[in-house]
């Protein structure tokens, strides 16, 4: 996979497709933003073909070394929720299409950002099976387990490879929870939703709710094929049962903007908090670089 600079231009066609003003003040104030089509057929088409590829055994590298809590669904893990980590890296048709620099333009529009580089992506799939129990995805906002970052306008665009409903158990967003100040943080938010217990989860979404004087108002994305939803690093967001007939298919782009470094942070015991990248990315001056462009490529920049 090359890593060489790339030339952030973008079509007259495509500057047609960035959020207006009026979409970026939406996004602030809501903490989310549903886009337009972004991706052509033949995109989705071939993120899909490559997807089933992958899930066979197909894969262009292997990271250099395995993080401790990495999302790598493998067969033998049966027909539960697949996560896949790193995927834009393990994958050369993922590494191309996330990285489209109109993906990048959106999202440095909403997060009013010059640059914006990958921080993460997971390919997931979400089994046709209603009783699942790991379809389910809790409460919860991404900033808590990227508490090693610095920035406070990291963003997820949730990329399905169809259209999107309710009843495959599309995202839910949170609305407007991105601006509540947040009450009883401890040592377990700094974990992943996987590793976290779920009534904990939402008694927090409840109880800094009320804390905010806030309703707990949920948005479904309903999402056509090609567009994707966009949500900020402090939205409580989740998903419920896939009750349709088929599997929900995505990617999850996490992206950060220029800005973003690495921090040290301690647990109350004094014990470091780790991310995955801190295992995998090159280190400058001794700490990890969440810059490096073999896992975390710039796709935008103005």
């Amino acid at each position: 996979m090359t890593t060489t600079t790339t030339e952030f231009g973008l079509t007259g066609d495509q500057r047609r497709l960035l959020p207006t003003d009026e979409d970026v003040r939406f996004y602030a104030e809501h903490g989310w933003y549903l886009s337009k089509k972004l991706l052509t057929d033949a995109q989705t088409d071939e993120l899909h073909a490559a997807s089933e590829r992958f899930y066979a055994g197909e894969c262009d590298r292997d990271l250099p070394v395995r993080p401790p809590r990495l999302a790598a669904w493998e067969p033998e893990h049966g027909a539960i929720q697949r996560h896949n980590d790193y995927i834009h890296y393990l994958h050369d048709v993922f590494g191309t299409i996330l990285r489209n620099p109109l993906i990048g333009a959106v999202a440095a529009r909403l997060a009013e950002a010059d640059e914006i580089r990958i921080f993460q992506s997971t390919l997931i799939y979400k089994p046709p099976v209603a009783g699942e129990v790991t379809n389910l995805v809790p409460w919860h906002f991404d900033k808590h387990y990227w508490a090693t970052s610095t920035s406070n306008r990291m963003l997820t665009a949730f990329i399905p490879f169809h259209d999107c409903t309710v009843e495959m158990g599309t995202i839910t967003m949170i609305d407007g929870s991105h601006r509540w100040h947040e009450f009883g943080e401890r040592d377990s938010t700094t974990l992943h939703f996987a590793d976290r217990d779920r009534s904990e989860l939402d008694e927090m979404l409840a109880f800094n709710a009320a804390r905010n004087g806030a309703q707990v108002r949920r948005i479904p994305m309903e999402i056509p094929r090609g567009h994707m939803s966009f949500h900020h690093c402090r939205t409580y967001h989740g998903s419920g049962a896939n009750v349709s007939a088929d599997p929900r298919r995505a990617v999850s782009l996490h992206l950060q903007d220029g800005a973003n470094a690495y921090q040290a942070i301690t647990l109350s015991d004094g014990s470091p908090v780790s991310y995955n990248h801190d295992a995998v990315v090159r280190k400058v001056d001794g700490q990890p670089d969440y810059a490096d462009p073999r896992f975390c490529p710039a796709i935008w920049r103005s």
